[in-house]
């Protein structure tokens, strides 16, 4: 997984980047399709806001939080995006899997059939 960083307005410290990489770096436990991540750390005035955006295969997922400090505002944002990714992992792990061309009626009812003719 590929992790770009970008701060606007501001140089992001290099604790900070490291720290925010090792955070994202947790967020592939969730989903084995991720390819990009892109934060963008922005600051105006007083605040700092955090925006990610997970590349996976099929969709897009974007986090974005404020905060008065930029490291604070790294974390809620990737603990935001970490529920959207529990939520998108639970769904496809409870998704019914029905068979693409099976029989429409169950094998059983075939043999009672039998047994009623007799």
């Amino acid at each position: 997984m590929q992790i770009n960083t970008t701060a606007r307005h501001f140089e992001l410290d290099p604790e900070d980047r490291r720290f925010a990489e090792l955070r994202l770096e947790k967020l592939q436990r969730f989903v084995r399709d991720a390819r990009e991540v892109h934060l963008v750390v922005t600051a105006e005035k007083y605040r700092h806001t955090a925006e990610i955006t997970l590349h996976l295969k099929h969709r897009d997922l974007v986090s974005r939080e404020e905060s008065t400090a930029a490291r604070l505002a790294i974390e809620l944002a990737a603990d935001r995006l970490e529920r959207q990714l529990v939520r998108l992992k639970e769904r496809r792990v409870d998704r019914k899997h029905r068979p693409a061309n099976g029989p429409s009626e169950p094998a059983a009812a075939d043999g009672a059939d039998e047994l009623a003719e007799e």
